[in-house]
């Protein structure tokens, strides 16, 4: 007979099993969890590098519809197959893909644009414009879009003519539109 003090004999005691919340949050470190790693990374970079490029809003120019200091992605598939067309805000590109305008267009190619007391006339129809943020008293003698270009404008109506930066843009600087 054995004795109560003596230890049975056999095999450890198997340790506890994690359980699947704390595998998520604390997974163990192999070369499959290295490989999803990186893949994930690598993922990301391109979709935030190409596809979904952030953007900070620097400027009152938006206003209301994009507020300064605001932040956007700019989903550079939306124009891929079809243009924009007047309405739709667009991400120009000025000086590569970090420095980018954010503008509405308000005409397409071939089109005549011109502010009349501060109210927007494109083709001699005058147009309305919901977003806009009013009163207006910009002055602007008709101009023509040029083939291949879009007029884009802020809607920050308010500000001095001067301080806005609009007018005739290339399709091959469109980027894209804000995600949201």
């Amino acid at each position: 007979m054995t004795s109560p003090e003596e230890a049975p004999s056999g095999p450890p005691p198997a340790p506890a099993r994690r359980g699947a919340l704390s595998r998520f949050f604390f997974p163990a470190v192999n070369r499959w969890f290295l490989l999803r790693l990186s893949l994930v990374a690598a993922l990301t970079a391109l979709f935030f590098g190409f596809l979904c490029v952030p953007a900070r809003i620097e400027g009152h120019s938006m206003e209301p519809t994009y507020r300064d200091g605001g932040f956007a992605f700019c989903w550079r598939p939306r124009f891929w197959i079809h243009p924009p067309k007047p309405g739709r805000v667009v991400m120009v590109r000025i000086a590569g893909r970090r420095l980018m305008y954010l503008k509405r267009v308000v005409a397409t190619s071939n089109d005549t644009v011109e502010f009349r007391k501060g109210e927007l006339w494109v083709n001699g129809v005058r147009r309305q414009e919901p977003y806009a943020l009013g009163p207006c008293d910009w002055e602007l003698p008709p101009r023509l879009v040029p083939t291949g270009h879009l007029y884009v404008i802020g809607d920050n109506r308010t500000m001095p003519i001067a301080e806005h930066t609009f007018g005739s843009v290339p399709l091959g600087r469109i980027e894209g539109g804000p995600a949201w």
